[in-house]
């Protein structure tokens, strides 16, 4: 089937989106073959955005490219899982501390705002407007860091981690308690100690990991 993109957005960045998606979904798993010619077929575009993508997955370490033989899965390990939230973590620690200095109210309307849009959709079970909050409400913590450099990291690694929660979010089939906990660190960035607030997005972070390692446990089964 050809998937469909919009010609609005860099075609390689959707490419990469999708088969992103499937490859954290295990819908593509390691060790499967793709080739360039294919992927160009489905998406109907050329094979310089199927490149860009690939490109940037080898990047991610989803796939390796051994050309002239082909692009094969890489997949991800419980090992990736755990490097790629220990380092969301670090950025996620540093950005959350600086955010915590900024006093003006009105910057904080964005991350209120995203709060505001969790509840909404966990009332519904709307998971992809959930995810899409989700992900607005841990980027406003860069963006009140005043830190040009570290949302520039989180920016880089915001696509796999979207993918991640696009898997992992599919495990609450009652979106409440995810969304009480994003009030929760909201609130203690607000009115907490530097500490509490970093030992609740620990285990807020923890538990999204914990989430994707069971993810990858259920497919080894």
């Amino acid at each position: 089937m050809t998937q469909t993109v919009k010609r609005g957005e860099s075609l390689g960045a959707q490419v990469a989106r999708v088969l992103r998606q499937r490859i954290v979904s295990g819908e593509l798993t390691p060790g499967a073959r793709i080739t360039e010619e294919a992927l160009a077929e489905e998406f109907a575009v050329s094979r310089g955005p199927i490149r860009d993508a690939l490109t940037q997955l080898s990047f991610e370490k989803l796939v390796e490219v051994q050309r002239p033989r082909g692009v094969y899965i890489t997949g991800l390990t419980t090992d990736d899982v755990d490097q790629l939230y220990s380092l969301r973590g670090a950025l996620e620690q540093l950005a959350l501390s600086r955010a915590m200095r900024v006093e003006d109210d009105a910057r904080w309307a964005a991350m209120a705002a995203a709060v505001r849009r969790m509840a909404a959709a966990a009332d519904v079970g709307d998971h992809a407007a959930f995810v899409t909050a989700d992900l607005d409400f841990h980027s406003q913590i860069y963006t009140l860091a005043d830190h040009p450099r570290l949302q520039g990291a989180w920016n880089q690694y915001l696509p796999t981690f979207a993918a991640l929660l696009e898997v992992t979010i599919n495990h609450d089939d009652d979106l409440h308690e995810s969304s009480g906990d994003h009030v929760a660190l909201m609130e203690v960035m607000r009115s907490g100690s530097p500490d509490e607030a970093a030992g609740v997005l620990s285990a807020h972070l923890d538990g999204a990991r914990d989430r994707m390692l069971s993810e990858l446990a259920e497919r080894r089964d």
